[in-house]
């Protein structure tokens, strides 16, 4: 479902009622005579329909973390809010940009339109960036045969699974991070589907080495090994992205969760 032609949709019709009440038949209407109900029910509502387009058009946007793969970062049921300009101003419905006012840099988690399946949300850590070369070798990620250092901070307890994983703290340039990384999983990764600059990308036993092409970016969850992301299904185009996460804003099991994040 794309919400925000819907919402456009909705800002129009409600938009048509506003301007014909408004220039035309409210300047006919008795005074003290009841607004139709197209008046009260459409036109009313313009304003208010209005100002949550341009809100969530321009300025934020929220989402609900449905998934685990960012853990321990996000948990399930995380009520996040997305910064929509960061990474430039772009038109709604058609997506396209029409300001540039930065980029993504390594360690953002960042919301974007999933590749393969472009309807859909997905939100990631920006791991590489173009021209990056990125090594995910034996469970260890290299980035322009760098390795990103990382320093054991216990284990984290996943209470839906009731597992533990060890935890770990990463630092992606200037962002120090919490991951997942299970020992006991497998290291292999293999893709899902086949997707544009595969041939980027090479597999073995024991991970997967790209570069990544211009104007692309590579994205991995913090549950490193509960997380189909770049590794799987490629790069993300900067036109599919939808916004820097900042803010963690409500979560109905542990009000605590409340706040900034890295």
């Amino acid at each position: 479902m794309n919400f925000a032609l819907i919402l456009f949709l909705i800002v129009v019709a409600t938009g048509i009622l506003w301007a014909i009440d408004h220039f035309w038949t409210r300047k006919k209407r008795p005074e003290g005579a009841k607004e139709p109900w197209w008046v009260e029910y459409g036109a009313s509502f313009f304003p208010v329909i209005l100002a949550v387009f341009v809100l969530r058009s321009f300025l934020v946007e929220p989402f609900k973390i449905p998934s685990g793969s960012m853990m321990p970062t996000l948990l399930v049921g995380d009520f996040i809010l997305v910064n929509k300009f960061t990474y430039g101003i772009r038109l709604p419905v058609l997506n396209k940009k029409i300001v540039e006012l930065g980029s993504p840099q390594r360690g953002d988690v960042v919301v974007f339109r999933y590749p393969p399946q472009p309807s859909l949300d997905y939100i990631k850590r920006v791991v590489g960036l173009p021209g990056d070369r990125v090594d995910y070798r034996n469970k260890r990620l290299f980035i322009n045969g760098q390795e990103v250092m990382e320093k054991r901070a216990g284990d984290f307890l996943d209470r839906d699974r009731l597992y533990y994983t060890p935890h770990f703290i990463e630092t992606l340039g200037t962002v120090e991070h919490s991951v997942l990384i299970d020992a006991e999983a497998p290291g292999y990764v293999q893709p899902i589907v086949h997707f544009p600059h595969v041939d980027n990308c090479h597999y073995n036993s024991g991970g997967v080495s790209c570069v990544v092409p211009p104007g692309n970016y590579f994205m991995m969850g913090d549950n490193r090994d509960n997380s189909q992301d770049s590794r799987f299904w490629g790069f993300v185009p900067n036109e599919n992205l939808v916004g820097k996460a900042f803010l963690i804003w409500f979560n109905f099991s542990d009000l605590k969760r409340v706040g900034s994040f890295h």
